[in-house]
């Protein structure tokens, strides 16, 4: 049996080391500024996300603060195989006794959400953003959001702005009898009684949200830098292709 070497000798061995050179292939993968990760490149279909500019409608004026995952997707729900069908259950306890905002006619399929601070703390579930976007909602307002749900929210479509409460506490004046608006290009939110709030954005989730990007969206945007980065590694590390050629 020959002698084991301890990890950080096989580390530092000389014969074990790959040269920098040796790594040229993926220089095209690793150059790319984070912003501007897909400008100038061709979108190209496969992505499930459906681009996001403009968003306009009635809004539900909810105004609860620390809303939890628990409240806008029961825990029973996540049994379900399938993302089809979750709006049934979204904010399932709060439309129990039929007073809710959401059980209202005049908000039927409204594509906003004006909530308080905090919203979608508690679990991460994705499910969550998932039975907004089965009960038709694209954008949330709120003063902050769960990191968590913000990151879930965007990797499948939906906006969530930022807001101080001065502007929530007036959106949600305003929802009660009349449409808003949500600009992404411009970052902006107005209502029919010239109100125009502004409102900041990651650069790259903007530019993801505006092109309907999610991440099989991204990955095939750069389709072409993958395929040349395939061919240089097949020709700098052989040994990795005989795995592929078995694999296939």
């Amino acid at each position: 049996m020959p002698d084991l070497q301890p990890i950080s000798a096989i580390r530092s061995s000389p014969e074990r080391s790959l040269p920098v050179e040796g790594l040229s292939c993926l220089q095209p993968l690793l150059t790319l500024p984070a912003a501007s990760a897909t400008a100038g490149l061709q979108i190209r279909k496969g992505s499930h996300m459906e681009p996001v500019n403009h968003v306009e409608g009635r809004a539900y004026p909810f105004g609860m603060k620390n809303v939890d995952t628990d409240i806008i997707i029961p825990a029973h729900w996540l049994k379900t195989i399938t993302r089809e069908g979750l709006g049934k259950g979204a904010f399932e306890a709060l439309r129990a006794d039929g007073a809710s905002v959401f059980d209202k006619q005049e908000f039927a399929g409204a594509p906003i959400i004006v909530a308080g601070d905090n919203f979608g703390c508690g679990s991460s579930r994705e499910h969550a953003a998932w039975a907004l976007l089965d009960m038709g909602v694209q954008a949330v307002i709120a003063p902050s959001f769960s990191d968590i749900f913000s990151g879930n929210a965007f990797k499948n479509g939906i906006l969530t702005v930022v807001l101080p409460q001065e502007a929530i506490d007036r959106l949600m004046e305003v929802a009660e009898t009349d449409p808003i608006s949500i600009d992404l290009e411009s970052q902006t939110v107005t209502t029919p009684f010239q109100d125009r709030f502004t409102f900041e954005i990651d650069p790259f989730r903007k530019h993801c949200l505006l092109h309907g990007l999610d991440e099989v969206g991204l990955t095939l945007a750069r389709d072409e830098a993958i395929s040349r980065y395939e061919a240089g590694q097949a020709g700098e590390m052989p040994w990795f292709a005989k795995g592929t050629a078995l694999a296939a």
